[in-house]
């Protein structure tokens, strides 16, 4: 394979400077760079190709090159618009990885790398939002014979997977990375949680503390930016579908309402639900002068982009990733980052330390697949615990850290049901 000749990047040229933001957080990835060490010893890809759709930076960047030392050939597109870096497309060309990306693509050109990606004819993906599997499931089905499984990053993804699954259409076993413990106790919560201020704050250059900070959605993802949130001295409300949830930011200390009535008090907005419209016409038509819109969900769907457009009298792009509307009465509202994920679209993404958990569940749930693919049939698989676990230990060992075992005792006590 010729990866420069093969690939679509916007300027090869700016390679050095994404090999220098891939060094870094690989030297901030220690679970990675173990499961490496363990790939390029056992060869588990030997002889086959795996496509990768993911928000293509550093940390993602690393990830391509951890599964090409277990003998991949590896192809990559980006998994959203806004969030690939050209000088990283650059940098995995160079290391032999075939990559069809570039920052900011128009729609066709955006669907044309997606189908390109999958025209390698893999034998393994990895996708984040299910555009793979949605391709492969429906206009590009001459290339599904080939695949053996793959692994899903996040909660959209996983929706959509479970769908399919549902109306028994879907044609090969994912497993659910997104649904592990070590995942979404630390990725979506700690990771999403800090990422989305990175991104609001570097962009807006505003202050925090003293604001209101509506978060729509108490998931994991919402978990995070609502601690973080409160941590940065604002006021938080959070807005739910689900009673448990709501109860829950209750009892967390957060103010808890309907966005009907959050939409008059807000400063910021954050929306983290993985659906669509959550923001919309009659939330705009009370927001206070000023208010700041932002999305962490994987698609720009979550606030109603072409209501609010409908809406104002004018719009013009205000900061660098800041889109101001005008409203009918001289309110101004703003949306960051066109309504995509904030934290990559006007950041850097996820600490590398966190993604570092992320991607190494990521690397050993495709071996487990290409090892299981004949056994497991095709479902929407968990992470079996004991890869969980064992990426949690990896962890511990990375941090110094050491945890008790049970004694022989102690165990049978607990096997017991007599005293």
């Amino acid at each position: 394979m010729n990866s420069v000749e093969e690939s679509i990047v916007k300027d090869m040229g700016l390679a050095h400077n994404g090999h220098l933001k891939i060094d870094w957080v690989q030297e901030h990835m220690p679970v990675l760079n173990r499961i490496r060490e363990r790939f390029e010893k056992e060869k588990p890809f030997a002889g086959l190709k795996v496509a990768i759709s993911l928000h293509l930076e550093a940390k993602t960047a690393y990830l391509a090159k951890v599964v090409q030392a277990g003998g991949a050939e590896v192809t990559i597109t980006g998994s959203n618009p806004l969030s690939t870096q050209d000088d990283v497309c650059a940098a995995l060309v160079e290391d032999g990885i075939r990559v069809f990306a570039k920052y900011n693509p128009d729609p066709a050109e955006y669907k044309e790398h997606l189908i390109k990606t999958l025209e390698t004819r893999p034998d393994l993906i990895i996708d984040d939002g299910g555009d793979l599997v949605t391709i492969l499931h429906s206009e590009r089905r001459d290339l599904l014979a080939q695949v053996r499984g793959g692994a899903e990053e996040t909660t959209t993804g996983i929706l959509r997977l479970k769908a399919l699954e549902k109306e028994g259409k879907l044609e090969f076993p994912m497993v659910a990375v997104n649904d592990a413990f070590c995942k979404y106790l630390f990725d979506n919560r700690y990771g999403t949680g800090q990422s989305v201020w990175d991104g609001i704050n570097r962009t807006t250059n505003l202050v925090v503390a003293g604001k209101t900070v509506v978060v729509v959605g108490y998931g994991w993802c919402g978990k995070g930016v609502a601690m973080r949130a409160k941590g940065l001295g604002a006021k938080v409300i959070v807005t739910e579908i689900d009673a448990i949830k709501a109860v829950e930011a209750y009892m967390d200390g957060f103010e808890v309402m309907p966005m009907s009535e959050a939409a008059k008090h807000g400063d910021y907005f954050v929306t983290v639900t993985g659906n669509r419209d959550v923001i919309r016409k009659e939330h705009f038509e009370v927001m206070k002068d000023g208010a700041i819109l932002s999305n962490a969900g994987h698609f720009d769907v979550e606030v109603n982009k072409v209501e609010l457009k409908e809406m104002s009298t004018s719009t013009r792009i205000v900061r660098k990733d800041i889109e101001e509307f005008v409203m009918a009465d001289g309110r101004k509202v703003y949306l960051l980052a066109e309504g995509r994920l904030v934290n990559l679209a006007a950041g850097d993404g996820h600490p590398a330390e966190i993604m570092d958990m992320t991607f190494a569940l990521q690397a050993v749930s495709l071996a487990y697949v290409n090892e299981q693919y004949k056994n497991i049939g095709k479902q929407v698989l968990n992470v079996p615990y004991e890869l969980d676990a064992m990426v949690a230990q990896y962890k511990l060992e990375a941090l110094g850290l050491g945890i008790d075992k049970l004694t022989d005792e102690q165990k049978a006590y607990l096997d017991s049901w007599v005293e």
